[in-house]
């Protein structure tokens, strides 16, 4: 799977007056792409009001964020703690899609470096709560995201490579380059303006060869404005890929 989420930036999300003020500071730290204050701020929050879900979803994505763009054991910490507090989210409330969308997030990062046992576990499990996350909320573009990434993934594993897995290791997770463009497609309409959307969606297309389609796509992508730390590094390998591309 490619580099994953930094989706579903600053969600304005109605009748949520009853949280914790530090929450409305947490969201505009995140949106300034200062994840550390988020982070404060989102932890004062919950200091005050603990086990509230939409706190600590909140507190997982802005880890999965802040790992986006880490490295080793700074990667690693920022994920584990993202997986903990989505689980905890979905502990308290388990109605908050927000919560299976970012443990899915987290899952994802986590199964890039996982031995090949752990990384099937952790691919069947964020399938299931990207599923759970639509279920709740058939309109989060994150959680399509994530699986447009997921099913892009499993598109690239060959039938021998999938056969020798479910010998060895266990089943792989249903799903290939057609469920791919049908998630990302999806999550494009729902959020035109993410940038994230739009390049995974012209990344599936350069896999499946469709190069006119990949650099419409990703001359898309590339005018809109930066919203996640992610975004900068995305940017930059937009325009290397677009120089290598032909003309429409």
């Amino acid at each position: 799977m490619t580099a994953l989420l930094a989706v579903a930036l600053l969600v304005a999300v109605s009748g949520e007056g009853d949280l914790p003020g530090a929450v409305a500071g947490g969201d505009e730290a995140f949106a300034a792409i200062d994840y550390r204050a988020a982070v404060e701020r989102y932890g004062g929050a919950l200091a005050e009001d603990p086990g509230e879900p939409r706190i600590l979803w909140r507190l997982a994505r802005a880890y999965v964020c802040m790992a986006e763009v880490e490295e080793g054991a700074t990667r690693m910490d920022h994920l584990s703690r993202a997986e903990a507090f989505a689980r905890e989210c979905i502990r308290a409330d388990s109605s908050q899609g927000e919560g299976h969308t970012w443990l899915a997030a987290a899952l994802g990062y986590l199964a890039l470096d996982a031995e090949t046992s752990r990384k099937l576990e952790l691919s069947a499990e964020l399938d299931r709560e990207a599923h759970r996350a639509l279920a709740i909320n058939p309109a989060d573009d994150a959680a399509l995201s994530i699986l447009g990434s997921f099913y892009r993934a499993l598109g690239n594993v060959s039938w021998l490579e999938r056969t020798v897995a479910s010998v060895f290791v266990g089943n792989v997770p249903p799903g290939g380059y057609a469920e791919a463009e049908e998630a990302l497609t999806r999550a494009v309409a729902i959020a035109p303006g993410v940038m994230r959307h739009r390049y995974e969606l012209g990344i599936l297309y350069l896999d499946m060869g469709r190069k006119r389609e990949a650099r419409a796509m990703l001359e898309a992508a590339a005018a809109l404005p930066v919203r996640t730390a992610i975004d900068r590094p995305r940017l930059e390998k937009i325009h290397e890929l677009l120089e290598g591309l032909p003309d429409r």
